[in-house]
């Protein structure tokens, strides 16, 4: 009987409320989900903050640089409005739902069980790989062992598009704990990317190019244990992922949002998926256990 796949809640249970809101990741446990993911970048007095693009205009009421403003006034911020979903009470109020990493950790070891938690690093960051010293120095004064990535209940890994990245957290962090993101140069992941800030497109394409290449070769040569390849990356490449998992690479697969691409993930021998809708996926895996 094949084992299901590690489930993780991506920014929370993001398909039904906000991402990175305390709403989203409390709906994630509720969800079953294995672990969640999050996104972090530096506040401007240097507070690690759950967000995805390094601008505020997306996702919140406010604009500019995530780095130009304090925690404090980035939790003065409505973060949830956009989304258009209703939050339960018991989910916390508006005010409540700006999270810091700090803030996540406490949500996460009130869960009652075993919690993965996946930390993605953004770049191009205003900091550099400062963000990656703050993270570990942050994760040893809450406690992380970093020899079994455990932070009392949760796990920790790590991830980032930038095998500079990985290279910095390779210093301090288990090597079966760091996953190189992988995605092939598109359109769409350009401007995605433009959200991290002003950069003409063809030095970021350019940069993308260089950052997946090294990347792979990171993940070929055995430098870090993961890999996380994005589903059109999977499918346009189904016999490199069965490689990297016929040579012991553990393959996290994002963002998958649906049964089918989930099933076609779990045929290639992924062995964990970020989704969206972790209740969703997760229900389709213990149908297939019946």
């Amino acid at each position: 009987m094949p084992v299901p796949p590690v489930i993780f809640a991506h920014r929370g249970s993001s398909g039904t409320y906000a991402e990175h809101t305390r709403a989203a990741y409390l709906q994630a446990l509720s969800d079953g989900a294995d672990g969640v993911e999050c996104d972090v970048h530096l506040s401007r007095d240097g507070h690690l903050v759950c967000i995805h693009d390094t601008t505020l205009d997306r996702t919140t009421s406010g604009a500019g640089p995530v780095a130009d403003l304090t925690l404090a006034e980035l939790r003065t911020l409505d973060v949830a409005s956009w989304k258009g979903a209703g939050i339960p009470a018991e989910y916390g109020g508006g005010s409540e739902q700006f999270l810091s990493l700090a803030d996540l950790l406490l949500i996460l070891r009130r869960a009652g069980r075993p919690v993965k938690l996946a930390i993605e690093l953004k770049h191009p960051s205003p900091f550099g790989l400062r963000l990656e010293e703050s993270l570990i120095a942050f994760l040893m004064d809450e406690g992380w062992d970093p020899e079994s990535s455990m932070l009392g209940n949760i796990e920790v890994s790590f991830m980032s598009f930038n095998p500079d990245s990985m290279r910095q957290l390779a210093e301090s962090a288990p090597h079966h704990m760091l996953c190189q993101l992988v995605s092939d140069v598109s359109p769409k992941e350009v401007r995605d990317a433009l959200h991290f800030g002003p950069i003409a497109e063809g030095a970021l394409i350019t940069l993308m190019r260089r950052a997946l290449k090294e990347g792979e070769q990171l993940v070929n040569h055995h430098e870090v244990g993961m890999v996380g390849p994005g589903v059109r990356y999977a499918r346009h490449h189904p016999e490199r992922v069965r490689k990297w998992v016929r040579d012991g690479v553990r393959v996290r697969a994002w963002t998958v949002n649906t049964v089918k691409d989930a099933r076609f993930l779990a045929d290639l021998g992924v062995q964990e998926m970020t989704t969206d809708y972790p209740a969703r996926i997760r229900m389709a895996f213990e149908g297939n256990q019946e």
